[in-house]
């Protein structure tokens, strides 16, 4: 490994700090040697945070000459890894400013922040550092390849990418929806209460089912029993239990699938048929509700 912050003389933003190092280091193994890599950007040592309830940090100077990051050694590796790409981005990008105290102390939701306006200015940061740091463990032109290979969306073939990038589940998830040309959505639940859910707003709709609601009592996560840590087989669910469906409109498929995980977390794969849109044409289930046409076609015969 060949680079030095040099070669990143010119590059202020997320993407094109990752471009940059792509650029330098072609030949990247994947999974990303990310300590090494660091240690090449004069990061002097990468070392166990000892603060309570932070998930990372960096310590550095004013003028960033070098730094020291901090991690969480009680999380999964596969976190850690995030965490330290994550602090790398504050290293890199010349707009992170550190604190008084010359240090970026960073929580596990940092970790997960995906949005942050202009008024945030520390949300920001923490935005521009998770961009980073899924594009440099996941770099795009790799990741799009792994992702677009198989039929049809599939917990199997996430969890896959997220072993062969070394990352999380939940962070290959995020990237997964992005980059997978069916609209797909993942939702990340805890004995049956939905945490959060990663999507893209452009091709997946807005789900029915906010943050902090039960699970619908339809769907596939509660319908079904599951062994932890085996993907459950692909299922068609009557969207209406996971989207808004207005009344005389025939919603296109939605498909389910269900990864029990320990602890009570579950991860729900929710996908469409690419380019799929809803049918204008009213049928003959136009005027049920969303229960009854569900029950209607569970039981077909009753």
């Amino acid at each position: 490994m060949n680079i030095s912050r040099i070669d990143l003389a010119d590059a202020a933003s997320p993407e094109r700090l990752v471009l940059e190092i792509l650029k330098h280091e072609p030949q990247l193994a994947i999974p990303v040697p990310i300590e090494e890599l660091c240690l090449r950007l004069d990061i002097l040592e990468i070392v166990p945070l000892t603060t309570d309830g932070y998930e990372g940090g960096l310590l550095t100077s004013a003028d960033k000459f070098n730094g020291t990051i901090l991690f969480n050694e009680a999380s999964p590796r596969e976190r850690r890894r995030f965490t330290i790409a994550h602090e790398l981005g504050h290293f890199l990008m010349p707009s992170h400013v550190p604190s008084a105290e010359g240090r970026f102390l960073c929580k596990l939701q940092d970790m997960r922040a995906l949005k942050g306006g202009e008024s945030d200015r520390r949300l920001k940061m923490e935005v521009e550092a998770n961009r980073f740091a899924s594009q440099l463990l996941m770099p795009p032109p790799k990741f799009r390849v792994d992702v677009a290979v198989g039929n049809d969306p599939d917990i199997r073939q996430l969890s896959a990418i997220a072993k062969k990038y070394d990352v999380s589940k939940e962070a290959a998830g995020r990237a997964y929806v992005k980059f997978r040309e069916e609209p797909v959505a993942i939702v990340v639940t805890q004995n049956g209460k939905v945490l959060r859910d990663y999507r893209d707003s452009l091709k997946f709709p807005q789900l029915s089912v906010p943050t902090g609601a039960m699970v619908p009592a339809h769907s596939l996560l509660l319908r079904r029993k599951h062994e932890i840590g085996v993907p459950s087989e692909i299922d068609e669910t009557d969207a209406g239990v996971w989207l808004h469906v207005e009344r005389g409109r025939q919603a296109a498929p939605l498909f389910e699938q269900v990864l029990l995980q320990r602890q009570g977390f579950a991860l729900i794969m929710l996908s469409r048929e690419a380019a799929s849109g809803d049918d204008d044409e009213a049928d003959e289930e136009a005027e049920m509700t969303s229960a009854q046409r569900l029950k209607r076609r569970l039981y077909p015969d009753r």
